[in-house]
C-alpha cells in the first residue's frame, strides 16, 4: 500500500501560506457567529445555486440516502458526493487547495484532528445553526464556530458466529494475541482510513506499540476502510475484526448476518465525525443550509436509525433495542493528539504491519 505523499506538518504549514489574509484572520474568531436559522430566504439562496457538494468519508450508501433525503426536502438543489477514507480525502484536500481548486462546499472527516490544520490555515467558514446553538454540548461544537460534531461511533473487536463459539470469542485486545487467532482476523489501515487512524491512536497510548508489534506478528488480513472488516467478517473470509466500525456490525446484525460485536474490556475506541463549510465553497448558501439540515433533529434522528451510529444532539434518542453508548466503557477520544502522532502512526505502522 502506497504511503501518502503529503504530512500533516507540511500540508499545515504550505497551507498557512496560501491561504488569502481575510480568510485566515476567520481563524482568530474570539467567538462563534450568531445562531441561523433555516429560512425561506436561505431556501431560496441555495436553489439559487442549485447544487452542494460534499466531501464525506461516510459510507457511500449513506451519503448518497442523506443526499436524497436533501433533495427531497428542498427541491431543485442537487447533492454530489464525494466519498474516500478521511485520510485520502485530507490529501485530496490538499492538493486541490495547493492547486488553487475550491470544488468542495462541505466536508465531513471521520478523523476529527483534520479540522485542527484546516481550522489554522483559514480555510473553514464560521456558522452555527439554531440546532447547533441549542442542543449541542460545547465539547462538540469548535467555539468559534468552524464545525460541528455530525456523528459519533466506536471502534470494536467482532466476531463470526458460524465459525466462533459465544464461549471462546475474545473479550479484550490482549485476547486477540493468543495464537488461536492467528491468520483469523482481519483489519482496517490508518493510512486510508480516519477511523482505524484515530483507533489506533488510542489503542497506542493505552496499549503501547509493544501490543501492535505482537498483533503484527499474527498474520492479520490488513483492508483499506473500516467498512470492510464487518464484510469480510460476515462472508466468513475472517473469524474475527481486530478493529473496524461497530456500527456496520450492529446493522449486518440485525439483517440476520453472522456477526456479534464485542466490547473490549480494556475500553473500545471512539470516534467522532465532524463536518464544516470551506470557507471558498463554490456554493456558499447551499453549504449552509445543508450544514444546517445535516444538524436539525430530524435529520439526526433519520440518520442514527438507520446508520446505527450516535448522535450527540440532545433531543435525539437510540433506536430500541440498540446499545447505548453510556453502557459502553469507552476510550477518551484525543483529536490534538492524532493530529500530533497521526504521521509517526503511520510510518510505524506500515513498518510493522508490512503494508
Amino acid at each position: 500500500m502506497r504511503k501518502p505523499g503529503f504530512s500533516r506538518r507540511g500540508i499545515l504549514k504550505g497551507s498557512t501560506a496560501l491561504a488569502i489574509g481575510s480568510i485566515f484572520a476567520s481563524a482568530a474568531r474570539a467567538e462563534a457567529p450568531p445562531a441561523v436559522v433555516i429560512t425561506p430566504g436561505l431556501i431560496e439562496a441555495a436553489r439559487q445555486e442549485a447544487k452542494v457538494v460534499f466531501y464525506s468519508s461516510m459510507d457511500l450508501p449513506v451519503g448518497e440516502k442523506l443526499g436524497k433525503a436533501f433533495e427531497a426536502q428542498y427541491p431543485g438543489i442537487a447533492v454530489q458526493i464525494e466519498r474516500s477514507g478521511s485520510e485520502r480525502l485530507f490529501q485530496r484536500v490538499a492538493q486541490e487547495f495547493a492547486s488553487n481548486i475550491h470544488a468542495a462546499d462541505v466536508i465531513n472527516s471521520s478523523d476529527a484532528s483534520h479540522f485542527i490544520p484546516w481550522k489554522k490555515s483559514g480555510w473553514l467558514a464560521p456558522f452555527v445553526s439554531e440546532d447547533i446553538a441549542k442542543y449541542f454540548p460545547p465539547e462538540y461544537r469548535d467555539p468559534d464556530g468552524m464545525f460541528a460534531t455530525t456523528r459519533i461511533w466506536l471502534s470494536s473487536i467482532a466476531y463470526n458466529t458460524n465459525l466462533v463459539k459465544p464461549e471462546d470469542a475474545p473479550r479484550s485486545f490482549a485476547d486477540l494475541l493468543d495464537a488461536t487467532w492467528a491468520g483469523k482476523m482481519v483489519k482496517g489501515h490508518p493510512a486510508y482510513s480516519g477511523t482505524i487512524m484515530t483507533a489506533t491512536f488510542q489503542m497506542v497510548r493505552e496499549l503501547g506499540w509493544g501490543y501492535f508489534e505482537k498483533l503484527a506478528r499474527q498474520r492479520v488480513m490488513q483492508v483499506q476502510s473500516s467498512t470492510d472488516p464487518p464484510k469480510k467478517l460476515s462472508l466468513g473470509e475472517r473469524a474475527v475484526m481486530a478493529d473496524g466500525n461497530e456500527y456496520g456490525v450492529v446493522l449486518l446484525k440485525e439483517a440476520s448476518q453472522p456477526v456479534e460485536p464485542v466490547y473490549p474490556s480494556e475500553g473500545t475506541p471512539t470516534i467522532s465525525g465532524p463536518t464544516g463549510i470551506f470557507a471558498s465553497a463554490p456554493h456558499p448558501d447551499a453549504a449552509r443550509l445543508f450544514q444546517a439540515w445535516l444538524h436539525t433533529r430530524e435529520t439526526q434522528q433519520f440518520f442514527i436509525d438507520f446508520t446505527a451510529q450516535h448522535s450527540v444532539h440532545a433531543q435525539v434518542h437510540s433506536k430500541p433495542g440498540r446499545r447505548k453508548i453510556s453502557e459502553i466503557k469507552l476510550m477518551k477520544e484525543d483529536a490534538a493528539g492524532v493530529e500530533q502522532m497521526a504521521d509517526e502512526i503511520k510510518t510505524r505502522y506500515a513498518r510493522l504491519f508490512r503494508v
